[in-house]
């Protein structure tokens, strides 16, 4: 699907109807701005509920941080 908003004089965007209804965003949903390269990613900020479980399975010893990566 492509979709086209064009930026106001207020720097709002509105999104298309069709994206909205496919992606199913709400009035009022929370969206995080990521910039990538010459543009930017918008996506859904996560409800806390969708959050749980995320990490099962996972290390609680023995994981990498960011002084493993030189």
């Amino acid at each position: 699907m492509t979709a086209v908003a064009t930026l106001s004089a207020k720097f709002q965007i509105s999104i298309p109807k069709a994206v909205r209804d496919e992606q199913r965003w709400k009035a009022g949903q929370e969206f995080v701005f990521i910039p990538k390269g010459t543009g930017v990613l918008v996506m859904p900020v996560p409800e806390r509920a969708q959050l749980v479980g995320i990490a099962k399975g996972a290390r609680k010893t023995d994981f990498r941080d960011r002084d493993d990566r030189t």
